[in-house]
């Protein structure tokens, strides 16, 4: 048993997804499109590129940081779509932010000839590891952050710019549209800096809110709180905390309890951990938008999946023509988590 398994939703009387999912979708649509190609004669016969048989399949996800609580969903998302589509499944990576562990796991995935491959792209680094993987054959989908100069197949995750924006026009409704406020972010992870780009294009549109600094916490929550500290004994008048991740959420909450200025500094902070949904419960966070993070790891496989077993053929041949039969990028959209609805985002136990 999967120690994720007794979180995924169960629905007794139904169809299950792995039906629908290879039936209904993949055979079905195998028909609909046979007229408009006369070679075609089926998707499993005239379009798979591979000749492993799908129980045998394996898809991973290649991380770091996977003892965040963050991560939980993205196993969540890769163990739920293992067993509705009937592969095999994996969720590997260092605990820490160790990106030579990352592309020596990439490399030793590569040697399984594994089906196909998800990476969080958390820094350009990972794009050799990504372009020897497409070079042997393996389909690549970055998710949650993206390595646009790689050779990677999709890029799937949050719209970052738009959730920056949300995020900075949330704070500054909440602090009366004037003050100064700072940006907490781990600078030069791809996502993250997209994000902070979001908060200075929509507090651009108000005059009256300067942003003071904007701060690296390495997506560390100690160091987040040493920053935030720091930023608060020089900025006595903050009345505003912005961060894109995590870890600047709880080190933020943490700081501004201990410098005695809950809820005269506003945060909002990003994703669903425990710690977060604490704070947002015992108003020290005002709120918190969230990703749809299982969905990521879910999405991305599915799409593997089909590009592996039954691509579309945009053209009679896409090989031929090289044409990837995949969407370049999928925004999985974004939530609003705050006092009403924190009680629904915790993970079981």
């Amino acid at each position: 048993m999967n120690e994720f398994e007794d979180q995924l939703p169960a629905v007794a009387n139904e169809p299950s997804r792995r039906d629908i999912l290879t039936a209904g979708l993949g055979l079905g649509a195998a028909a609909g499109i046979a007229t408009m190609f006369p070679g075609f004669t089926g998707v499993a016969s005239a379009a798979s590129r591979t000749q492993v048989p799908v129980t045998d399949q394996v898809y991973v996800e290649v991380s770091a940081l996977s003892s965040l609580s963050y991560f939980i969903d993205h196993r969540l998302g890769m163990t739920l779509i293992g067993k509705d589509l009937g592969v095999k499944t994996q969720y590997v990576g260092p605990s820490n932010l160790d990106l030579t562990a990352m592309l020596n796991i990439i490399d030793q995935k590569i040697a399984q000839k594994v089906s196909g491959m998800l990476v969080v792209g958390f820094d350009p680094i990972l794009k050799s590891g990504i372009d020897k993987a497409v070079a042997a054959g393996i389909p690549v989908v970055t998710l949650d952050a993206d390595v646009p100069t790689s050779k990677r197949h999709v890029f799937l995750g949050t719209g970052n710019v738009n959730v920056g924006i949300l995020g900075g026009n949330l704070l500054a409704a909440a602090i009366g549209k004037k003050g100064k406020i700072a940006i907490i972010s781990r600078i030069g992870q791809s996502n993250l800096d997209e994000r902070v780009q979001g908060y200075k294009t929509a507090l651009a549109t108000y005059p009256n809110i300067q942003v003071v600094q904007v701060a690296n916490d390495d997506s560390d929550s100690t160091k987040a709180a040493s920053v935030v500290g720091s930023i608060l004994r020089t900025h006595s008048d903050l009345v505003g905390i912005a961060c894109v991740e995590a870890a600047g959420g709880v080190g933020s909450a943490t700081a501004v309890k201990e410098a005695g200025k809950v809820g005269k500094v506003q945060i909002i902070s990003m994703d669903r951990d425990d710690q977060t949904l604490n704070f947002i419960q015992q108003g020290v966070i005002l709120a918190s938008t969230a990703q749809k993070t299982a969905l990521m790891s879910y999405l991305g496989t599915l799409l593997l999946y089909y590009y592996v077993n039954h691509p579309v053929p945009i053209v009679a041949d896409n090989i031929a023509a090289a044409v990837t039969p995949l969407p370049a990028t999928v925004d999985t959209g974004a939530l609003v988590i705050n006092k009403a609805n924190a009680h629904f985002f915790f993970h079981k136990k």
